[in-house]
């Protein structure tokens, strides 16, 4: 098991607040050498490198206004420019770095950057798919080969992983992340980070992470992108931090702040935030860029008269990169001329910079990256695409499986593959694909009829489209509610069918960026498809494609089976029928709840008791719904097997747990069922009294485990008081002495208890 599977790390990491380790790409001879050039370079040299300019026939945000015509060819020979983002490929990448190193007067080397969020060619589950694996080794992976393709196409960064903690599936970024949990998401941010950035940041495989959005954008009220959010501190340091300083403790390169304020203040503008605890108690020593246009965005919000104000806010509070907005360019040299701002900020934001650059070895070998040769072997190689249908699978979740209808005997007769998500080749590339071919996805038709029997007959029928219109990255989606002619078909093939799978769910463009929504039930016509085919066959598998949690429980209960398979990359359709067929148990576990309602959102496991958290003798007066439950409707950690798993109650090594001591959680674990299968063995702990109030459980250790049928194994867990520390009302990470209970089981839901005292 990997170190960063100890309970122990994690505590360790959240509890030390003071000198943060050296990243390993940061070494004496490299500073030395960043500090010569930085001695040699001119105010307005300076300046250019904090300037972030786009692409501009590849906009991933709104394209700046104001009037300047800027000549980005001419700046990049002046240099003006310290990075570029949106330009990809190995010959483009290559042209534009020789314009910078072969004219400028220092040949100071760009940096590219672009969004590498699950894949760069060949596309992985979306990151909140990738989460429900629960296997940090299959996401440093998945990691691991975006960087491999993006660094052969000339790209030295990506801006990932995103680490925000979101509860509000309506914020459709939440796809983008690892779910509701803080421990969960600290360590994905760690596998994801070491994927990216592999054991030498130097190597021309690897590129440089960037974690973000720093923060609380996945609290934006309303579920609202780019909204306030409006958070406690206690909320933000227990719950909102944890991965971001995860992240810097594993060396992440870059952070992004973030388009929210919190408390009246925008991020971007946040001395708090970026300089007291970033670059101070955390001692992070990459740079902070903006996201995009964000700098400019501060006028917006209120905080700043104009752009000139605008620019000396971000600098002051420690924003080091402008990404597109050109504020920086336009307004600090005056603002130092003026007095406004200390040239001491901009030498410490260059020097950042150029330590990231140094560290990827672009000083030594500027055109390293850009390999024609490289990047035509390796995208989308064969080696790459099965590590996509494994990650995919094992990010699959079962959610319901009544009856045994799964999985699905190979020689049946009839199997009919229903729905608009049916033969969508498109949609399982998910939001935010980077350079993936458009429809180069194997569909789940094409994977069922490759996994059935040779004597089976798979027939098709989309039932109804679920959009109209154009679709897009840049087009807001437009829903069919009126196009029923392909309904006769689809009940025609469903009731010859043995079996019917029904592919349902959201076309790819509903999550991601910009794409927050109201209502997370299922768009256009396909409950009603849904109900139409019950009408003529009960045997129904609901294979879920989508980028978010979604409100199902009108019909959850009236089908036998759900599939929670995500939008599952360039594989999907080959890892959804390993499952379908049982030549994979799935194994994967919700990293975030299903609510029953979008009413209850946010929503999420590790919730507050209240004063009033219990109804239980009848009274009306206690925090509750009076027309659905409180609990979600898969919670946190759930999922099913083919197989059953039974787990013990947690065994303790003592009753007391000693400051500096350890405590030994044990639990024995068991296959009763007739297959092979894997489960993801959870612990919780609560803190049943605390100087602020505690969560009714919060996840602080997981373990997966393979047992043959029949086969006991015992899993040990080790807790240490650095685990039970948390952001007190003395506004510090301490462990408070006191009774805790400890979970142990299959899911938040789902656990066995025992109770222990942490003594002073």
């Amino acid at each position: 098991m990997r170190p960063y599977l100890r309970l122990s790390a994690l505590g360790l990491l959240l509890a030390t607040a003071l000198r943060a380790q050296t990243p390993s790409w940061v070494t004496p001879d490299r500073e030395a050498r960043v500090a010569a050039l930085l001695a040699q370079m001119t105010l307005e040299e300076k300046i250019g490198q904090l300037n972030q300019l786009p692409a501009a026939f590849d906009p991933t945000g709104p394209v700046p206004t104001g009037g300047r015509e800027r000549d980005a060819y001419q700046a990049i020979r002046e240099g003006k420019v310290g990075s570029m983002l949106n330009v990809v490929g190995a010959e483009a990448t290559r042209a534009l770095q020789q314009l910078a190193v072969e004219n400028s007067r220092l040949r100071i080397p760009l940096l590219f950057g672009y969004d590498v969020i699950h894949g760069y060619r060949t596309m992985f589950p979306v990151p909140l798919g990738e989460a429900a694996s629960w296997d940090l080794d299959a996401i440093e992976h998945s990691a691991r080969v975006a960087a491999t393709e993006a660094a052969a196409a000339g790209l030295h960064w990506t801006f990932a992983p995103m680490v925000d903690v979101s509860r509000d599936a309506r914020w459709g970024r939440i796809m983008e992340g690892a779910g509701e949990d803080p421990h969960l998401g600290s360590l994905v941010a760690v596998a994801r980070i070491r994927g990216f950035q592999g054991p030498d940041l130097g190597a021309p495989d690897t590129i440089a992470a960037c974690a973000k959005h720093f923060a609380a954008y996945g609290f934006a009220e309303g579920g609202r992108d780019y909204n306030s959010a409006d958070i406690s501190d206690d909320t933000l340091h227990n719950v909102v931090l944890p991965p971001f300083h995860a992240a810097a403790r594993a060396g992440v390169a870059t952070f992004m702040n973030s388009f929210n304020e919190i408390g009246g203040v925008p991020a971007t503008a946040s001395a708090r935030l970026q300089r007291e605890i970033l670059k101070g108690a955390w001692g992070f020593q990459g740079f902070v860029v903006s996201d995009w246009g964000s700098i400019d965005e501060l006028v917006q919000h209120g905080v700043a008269r104009d752009e000139a104000e605008a620019a000396r806010l971000a600098i002051t509070a420690g924003s080091d990169m402008d990404m597109c907005s050109e504020a920086y360019i336009a307004s600090l040299g005056r603002a130092i001329a003026a007095g406004q701002v200390d040239e001491r900020l901009i030498d410490d934001a260059v020097r950042r910079i150029l330590r990231v650059k140094a560290a990827l070895g672009l000083f030594d070998a500027p055109h390293r990256y850009s390999d024609p040769q490289r990047e035509q072997q390796t995208l989308r190689s064969e080696a790459h695409l099965a590590a996509a249908r494994d990650v995919a699978r094992k990010s699959i979740v079962l959610l319901r499986n009544e009856g045994g209808l799964l999985p699905l005997v190979k020689n049946a007769k009839t199997i009919a593959v229903i729905g608009p998500l049916a033969d969508d080749r498109d949609s399982p590339l998910g939001s935010w694909r980077a350079q993936a071919e458009p429809d180069s996805a194997v569909s789940l038709l094409e994977g069922v009829r490759r996994a059935a029997g040779p004597d089976t007959r798979v027939v098709h029928a989309e039932g109804a489209r679920l959009t109209v219109g154009k679709r897009g990255f840049k087009q807001s989606l437009t829903f069919n509610t009126s196009d029923r002619s392909g309904f006769p078909a689809a009940i025609a093939a469903a009731r010859d069918a043995d079996v019917v799978v029904l592919a349902l769910g959201e076309d790819a463009f509903q999550s991601g960026e910009g794409r927050s929504q109201a209502d997370i039930s299922l768009k256009g016509l396909q409950l009603e498809l849904l109900r139409a085919i019950q009408e003529v066959n009960q045997r129904i598998v609901v294979v879920l494609m989508n980028g978010r949690p979604l409100a199902i429980a009108d019909w959850a209960d009236s089908v036998p089976a759900i599939v929670e398979a995500w939008h599952g990359g360039s594989q999907a359709g080959l890892a959804i029928a390993d499952v379908l067929f049982g030549d994979y148990n799935p194994s994967g576990r919700l990293p975030v709840s299903f609510p029953r309602h979008v009413g209850q959102v946010p929503l999420s496991y590790n919730r507050k008791n209240t004063g009033r958290p219990s109804g239980a003798s009848g009274e009306v007066f206690w925090s509750h719904y009076e027309d659905t439950p409180n609990t979600p409707l898969y919670p946190f950690g759930f999922g099913l097997s083919y197989t059953t798993f039974d787990y013990s109650a947690p065994r303790l090594s003592a009753d007391t747990l000693a400051p500096g001591g350890t405590l030994d959680v044990a639990v024995t674990v068991a296959n009763h069922g007739a297959v092979k299968g894997r489960t993801v063995v959870q612990l919780y702990v609560r803190d049943l009294v605390g100087s602020v109030t505690r969560p009714v459980k919060e996840l602080k250790g997981f373990r997966l485990v393979e047992l043959a049928p029949g086969e006991t194994r015992e899993v040990s867990f080790r807790l240490t008081p650095a685990d039970l520390a948390f952001y007190t009302a003395q506004r510090r990470w301490e462990a408070e002495p006191g009774e805790f209970h400890v979970f142990t089981g299959g899911s938040s839901a789902e656990v066995k208890k025992a109770r222990f005292t942490l003594t002073e």
